[in-house]
């Protein structure tokens, strides 16, 4: 386990350099096309990161925001606290706060830049179908999460993933405002940045699902086998995951950029979705863990 801690703060400001360069490339380019104007390369490298320092502190605000959750105390939901309580004596873990989503659909995340400022959401619907064993399950799984620090990988690809369709945005908007239409020397200029707002448009969200699907899949199995060793009772949180495929569903607010950061997955897995699936397959999950229990 400490090894992975490692290794995902090392992948975090792995991630961030590579977004902030692969922002300044793109900067550079833009500028020479513009006749050597380099303010848009200036421009680009200031928003690079300025962006990635916002999304560093700011990324967990913004996923319980884009879920709907509200924070709930002890008084709101003893159940919810008392075993998520308990998981934290057992472990030593700082308590996180704790937030609830309104929606049917059974599913889970933790946030935070670290277990200090960490947060649990359930939906309503995790609620309604789980026993408390099976319930403790899954808060464990999201518990391991915050002490692999996978929680700080995770916000900072949501963070850039949304940063992207940004910047797509942005440069569409430049070609078109700052006058394609119009003929002269800034024409050259002008077309590159409508063809790239155009292709990011298209490529971002694939390519979201791919680094989401890369970075998520392992990570899964990880906090699987963290929360299991934490309750010594890795057939609750295999009847919690049977539990929850017999009860898929979509998300009412689901959104595809902060995909990886649920218990599941939430969002319909059909079509080209499943190509880029940021879970991997609950059966394979649910078999790990029976494994797990045999050495117990």
């Amino acid at each position: 386990m400490y090894s992975a801690i490692a290794r995902n703060k090392r992948n975090t400001w792995f991630i961030l350099i590579l977004f902030v360069l692969g922002l300044g490339a793109i900067g550079l380019l833009a500028g020479w096309l513009m006749g050597n104007n380099w303010w848009v390369t200036a421009f680009i490298l200031i928003f690079a990161v300025g962006y990635a320092v916002v999304q560093y502190f700011a990324a967990d605000r913004e996923a319980l925001a884009l879920a709907g959750a509200i924070e709930v105390s002890r008084e709101d939901a003893p159940r919810y606290y008392r075993l998520v309580e308990n998981l934290c004596i057992t472990t030593g873990t700082p308590m996180p706060r704790l937030y609830v989503v309104e929606d049917a659909a059974p599913n889970a995340f933790a946030t935070g830049r670290k277990p200090e400022e960490a947060a649990i959401t359930v939906t309503t619907g995790l609620f309604e179908i789980m026993t408390d064993r099976e319930l403790e399950g899954v808060l464990a799984h999201e518990l391991g999460h915050i002490r692999n620090y996978d929680i700080r990988v995770s916000l900072i690809v949501f963070g850039l993933v949304v940063a992207v369709g940004l910047l797509a945005d942005i440069l569409m908007r430049m070609a078109f405002f700052g006058g394609l239409r119009r003929s002269g020397n800034n024409s050259q200029a002008q077309l590159f940045f409508l063809i790239f707002g155009i292709v990011a448009a298209i490529v971002a969200p694939l390519l979201a699902g791919a680094v989401q699907a890369a970075i998520s899949r392992q990570r899964e199995y990880l906090a699987d086998a963290t929360g299991a060793l934490t309750t010594r009772d890795p057939d609750g949180l295999a009847s919690a995951l049977a539990k929850l495929e017999s009860h898929a569903q979509p998300l009412t607010r689901a959104n595809t950029s902060m995909a990886h950061l649920w218990f599941a997955n939430p969002l319909s897995a059909k079509g080209v979705s499943r190509l880029f699936a940021t879970h991997p397959p609950i059966p394979a999950r649910i078999e790990r863990l029976h494994t797990i229990g045999g050495q117990f």
